[in-house]
């Protein structure tokens, strides 16, 4: 939930300042603000939430904390690549396949019901999906 948040509040604040001091709405750009800085903030839990993402991966992920620590990266390379006008739309292809590629951990974490920010076996379940799948696609 707390993506969503930062998605949809970065967006309608970026579309304000757009409109202040640009005189007028960018859709597309405040949608690639917004989608940076929710890009940024997930990238600060691979780092902060290192051990419980982690447990996220399914068994047969080798090296799971260097696979966090990448990820986390990448996250921050596509933040970064969203605002660069010569790579948006490259950067958002990759996302849709970084998200696809991600699916199947979300799923793996919700079956056995991982908190990521605890690093324990309490978090909300398969339930979560129903959040977690649509705000992913």
């Amino acid at each position: 939930m707390k993506p969503l948040i930062v998605l949809v509040g970065v967006f309608v604040v970026a579309l304000i300042v757009l409109k202040i001091f640009y005189g007028g709405y960018d859709y597309a750009f405040a949608g690639r603000i917004a989608m940076s800085a929710m890009l940024v903030f997930t990238a600060m839990g691979h780092f902060a939430f290192t051990n419980g993402m982690a447990m996220m991966l399914p068994p047969l992920v080798p090296y799971k904390k260097v696979m966090v620590y990448l990820t986390g990266v990448l996250e921050i390379a596509a933040a970064i690549g969203l605002l660069v006008s010569n790579y948006h739309v490259l950067i958002g292809y990759f996302l849709m396949g970084f998200f696809i590629l991600l699916l199947p951990a979300n799923i793996y974490a919700a079956i056995n019901r991982v908190d990521h920010e605890k690093g324990s076996m309490d978090g909300k379940g398969v339930g979560y999906l129903g959040f977690r799948v649509p705000l992913q696609l």
